[in-house]
């Protein structure tokens, strides 16, 4: 049975911020070309939108990534909705966002669908982004800066094995400041959450540094028995 609406419905998409942080240390983000219109040939976060028939948003922004970008089962959390009046100029478009980290080197992404291009891109030296896309970037990386102080999320960034320099290289780059290298590291080996290894770095010129291996299983214990992580 239809039902008409006293109120005019808006076009519901999603849009996902991929982060990645590279093998020299900076920030990404992960985008595509339009191929169609609005905004052909522009830079873009990979999304659409949802199927209204059967697909709610999580759904709708896994399956954008996979078709646009071929890449899968990242680690993504709902970031904000966006819904500027002109935000889209084809019609009142309300876009759920998302957001993810990942390490550029996990992923081989390959442009599909109506992506004519995808891309890591700097995220100090973006392009001109078609919609309200950098305000959607802006948000994501302030979420990341505040959570990445109170749950190891950054983790994700970095391959299983990794030095306290890289670690500590991670922070500075999610929150865009220096940090004393003396605090960081007492507090970061305080919490017990990553283990030392019998492993050291490989193909260096200076002294080899150990690898450290992030402890899940002993972090959710921590968090069980009210353990407060901060950085």
């Amino acid at each position: 049975m239809s039902y008409t609406y006293d109120y005019p419905r808006p076009a519901l998409t999603v849009d996902g911020v991929i982060f990645g942080l590279d093998v020299k240390g900076r920030m990404k983000v992960l985008l595509i070309k339009r191929l169609k219109g609005p905004f052909k040939d522009c830079w873009a976060l990979p999304g659409g939108f949802v199927d209204m028939e059967d697909e709610d948003t999580d759904a709708a922004v896994a399956r954008e990534l996979e078709e646009e970008t071929d890449t899968k089962n990242l680690y993504l959390e709902q970031l904000y909705t966006f819904s500027k009046k002109g935000r889209d100029p084809r019609e009142r478009v309300v876009s759920v966002a998302y957001y993810g980290l990942v390490r550029p080197d996990a992923l081989k992404p390959k442009a599909g669908d109506d992506a004519k291009e995808v891309k890591w891109w700097p995220i100090k030296r973006l392009p001109k982004l078609a919609f309200d896309h950098r305000d959607i970037v802006k948000m994501g990386r302030e979420r990341i800066k505040g959570k990445v102080r109170y749950q190891p999320i950054g983790f994700e960034l970095l391959p299983e094995l990794f030095t306290l320099r890289s670690l500590q290289g991670l922070y500075e780059a999610i929150l865009g400041r220096d940090l004393d290298k003396r605090n960081f590291r007492k507090k970061i080996l305080a919490t017990d959450i990553i283990t030392p290894t019998e492993e050291f770095e490989g193909g260096v010129k200076h002294r080899p540094a150990r690898l450290y291996r992030f402890d899940q299983k002993e972090y959710d214990r921590k968090v069980k028995a009210g353990f407060n992580f901060e950085i």
